[in-house]
Formats: C-alpha cells, structure tokens, sequence
C-alpha cells in the first residue's frame, strides 16, 4: 500500500498512467470488449487489468492521479450503444459523474460508434480491462497536463 495512491491502481497500471504523455488515450474497458486482442495492437503492446470492479470504481482511482486534457472539448469517451446512439447506459451515466466528481466540474461523456470505437482504441496507448459485465460500459480517456507547481 502507498499512501495517496488508490489501491486498486497496481504497479503495471501505474507505469502506464505515468508513462504516458499529454494526448495519449487509455481504454478502459467491461469484461466483454476484444481486450487482449485489441491490446496488443496498442503503444503499450499488453493489456492491464484491474480485476474484481467494474469500469466506474477503476475510474475513480485512475482518475485520482490521471488529468484529463483541457485542451479538447470531450477527453473522456463513450462506446455508442448499437441503434441506440443518443441513449445513455447506467454504466456510462455513472461515468459521468465519476468523470464530473474528479474534475470539480461538468465534463460531457464524447460519444464513438462501436466499430470506430474498436479502431480508436488500437491506435490508444494502452487498455486496462475490469470486471465489469454491463454492456457498452466501455472508455476511452485522453490524458491531460498538471499545471506547474506554485511557489
């Protein structure tokens, strides 16, 4: 255990939150998306796990170390529900708010069709698949800058 550091982010996730730089994408995924296949085509080259939550709870600690980009006007992305598109899951309202909580504001969900969303995610720097089993509770997120520290 570290302190500040929430505990479901292990030592690969970590590596990769930390080595990525501003613009890269992360995929984080349910259990059901092409996680391994997709991985291996991705900068990062293998998939990352946090197991055992779904997709909001391993948000809440990516997103307590990870910035997302101000410099785009949808840096947190949703998959698009299948004839659906305008529709909101559960799983992706509640990003939302996960989203909304760890910036201190209104950051609106993006949305991706299914099958653009699969070739956004090849060209991210790495997917980190959970335990989630809701459908379509697939992301992507664009990682931002920290401002300099004030002296």
């Amino acid at each position: 255990m570290l302190k500040s550091i929430h505990p479901l982010l292990n030592a690969d996730v970590l590596y990769a939150l930390r080595a990525m730089g501003h613009g890269d994408e992360l995929v984080l995924c349910d259990a059901n998306f092409p996680a391994d296949s997709v991985a291996r085509q991705t900068v990062l080259g293998r998939l990352l796990r946090i197991d055992g939550v779904g997709t909001t709870e391993a948000a809440r600690a990516i997103l307590s170390v990870l910035p997302l980009d101000n410099a785009v006007d949808a840096p947190a992305q949703r998959m698009e529900i299948m004839g659906a598109p305008g529709e909101i899951a559960p799983v992706q309202q509640e990003m939302q708010r996960e989203i909304d909580a760890a910036e201190g504001r209104s950051r609106p969900l993006g949305s991706i069709e299914r099958f653009a969303f699969y070739e956004a995610a090849r060209r991210a720097y790495c997917v980190i698949a959970t335990g989630e089993r809701r459908f379509y509770g697939c992301f992507i997120f664009k990682k931002g800058v920290l401002a300099p520290a004030k002296a």
